[in-house]
């Protein structure tokens, strides 16, 4: 029984509980009101996703530098929890934009760019899984988490609203904010966690 309460899947179902209500207590914005709420939720979700991405660079170089096969099965579940929410947090900027925006504008360079990386990142981990050897996983992540990260701190913002977030005097906002971090924090462990049991479950069936 405590087997199954502590499972990856049963506590990422908590953890998104919590955020769900977290969200419905969220602090309104002088601007934006309580569509800021969806915006909290848009920016957690993202700022884990970039995370966990260094999360799997780390470990990715972690274990071609010490040869050790746990380090590479570590970056491939932080690369495909990363991009698990990489992708899901792409119908939420829709969202975003039509309560903030009162539009979807799908040619705004940051979410081109987004939706983008998002494509090339599912057929990476596609292409990966093919490779039995753990090394080129490492390689794949390094390269794709370079490529992410040079891409969101060069990309042309353009029409994107300044975070409401970082730039407020409300110390309220930043604290909520910390605390939807951490709850979404929370369920991207559980996320990757799924991955490794997974990855271990077909490791004690068969070649990986």
């Amino acid at each position: 029984m405590f087997r199954r309460l502590t499972s990856p899947l049963t506590l990422f179902i908590i953890s998104l509980l919590a955020i769900a209500l977290a969200f419905n207590f969220g602090p309104e914005e002088k601007t934006l009101g309580d569509n800021v709420r969806v915006v909290y939720l848009h920016g957690a979700w993202v700022w884990v996703a970039l995370i966990g991405f260094i999360g799997a660079v780390s470990t990715g170089l972690t274990g071609m530098l010490s040869k050790r096969e746990r380090f590479h099965r570590l970056s491939r579940a932080l690369g495909r929890s990363a991009l698990f929410f990489w992708v899901t947090f792409l119908p939420m900027s829709m969202v975003a934009m039509e309560t903030n925006w009162n539009g979807l504008f799908l040619y705004e360079p940051r979410w081109r760019m987004a939706f983008t990386l998002a494509v090339v990142g599912v057929l990476l981990q596609v292409g990966l899984s093919l490779f039995p050897q753990l090394f080129w996983t490492s390689v794949g992540n390094i390269a794709f988490g370079a490529i992410l990260l040079i891409s969101v701190l060069q990309v042309e913002n353009v029409m994107h609203p300044v975070s409401p977030i970082f730039t407020s005097e409300s110390t309220n906002i930043k604290v909520f904010f910390l605390v939807m971090g951490t709850l979404t924090t929370l369920a991207g462990w559980q996320v990757t966690r799924w991955w490794l049991h997974f990855d271990q479950h077909k490791k004690t069936i068969g070649p990986s």
